[in-house]
């Protein structure tokens, strides 16, 4: 059976059956994780019909940010792919559902598992990308405006003269954690599309500090050598 077939079965089944309010992790945040996965895949030895599956069940248990078990939705989301190839795509190789399960386990950047197989660190780049560029500079503020947190602290944007907390100001996430995505990347073109990726970020965090001095026509060239260079640190 052709992965495009297997992309449309999947789908299907999501559409129907799948309950997702999480706009940032919807079918369509599946289908953009899987059209990277499939660049990054290219010329490599993956697997690609594991990478397709890890790809489209990664989030099927998504707990918000904000939950007490969140470092454990992959553990669940695990476990649920498990069940659901075997009982709802029975006709899913079996060997492949145990690779599967460990890509949709090792995912997940908060748990912290290991990606042990190829696939499962392509699934884990590709995912990861999605925080960053112009689609993680949507997502970030969507996540961030659903939990109710403020766009930035007006005072000190960037954190210089305090501590740095993302669960209050939403432009903190960039130093937290999406800044230092690049350097997480497990496969040679998810380093080089994060870095690329990571770059546009600091470029608006330049044009915002710009913006917020009055200048609306300019980047702050001061955020654009700092974070430059601090981005070589992490």
């Amino acid at each position: 059976m052709s992965l495009l077939i297997w992309q449309t079965r999947f789908e299907s089944w999501l559409h129907e059956t799948w309950s997702q309010e999480d706009k940032a992790h919807d079918v369509a945040h599946l289908r953009r994780v899987w059209q990277t996965a499939g660049r990054i895949i290219e010329g490599t030895d993956a697997n690609p019909l594991v990478v397709l599956a890890g790809c489209y069940f990664h989030d099927i248990v998504n707990l918000p940010k904000n939950h007490p078990e969140r470092h454990l939705a992959s553990t669940y989301a695990a476990q649920e792919t498990r069940r659901i190839l075997r009982d709802v795509f029975p006709d899913f190789p079996s060997e492949l559902i145990e690779p599967v399960a460990h890509a949709v386990l090792a995912h997940s950047y908060s748990a912290a598992i290991a990606a042990e197989t190829l696939e499962a660190k392509v699934v884990q780049d590709a995912d990861r990308l999605e925080s960053l560029g112009a689609i993680g500079l949507a997502r970030v503020f969507y996540v961030s405006g659903a939990l109710g947190r403020a766009l930035f602290d007006d005072r000190d944007p960037l954190g210089q003269q305090r501590e740095l907390d993302d669960t209050r100001w939403s432009l903190d996430h960039f130093q937290k954690k999406l800044l230092r995505l690049p350097d997480t990347m497990q496969t040679e073109e998810g380093r080089k599309l994060a870095q690329h990726n990571a770059d546009f970020l600091v470029t608006y965090m330049a044009k915002l500090c710009a913006e917020l001095k009055g200048d609306f026509c300019a980047l702050d060239q001061e955020v654009l050598s700092t974070f430059s260079a601090r981005q070589l640190e992490y």
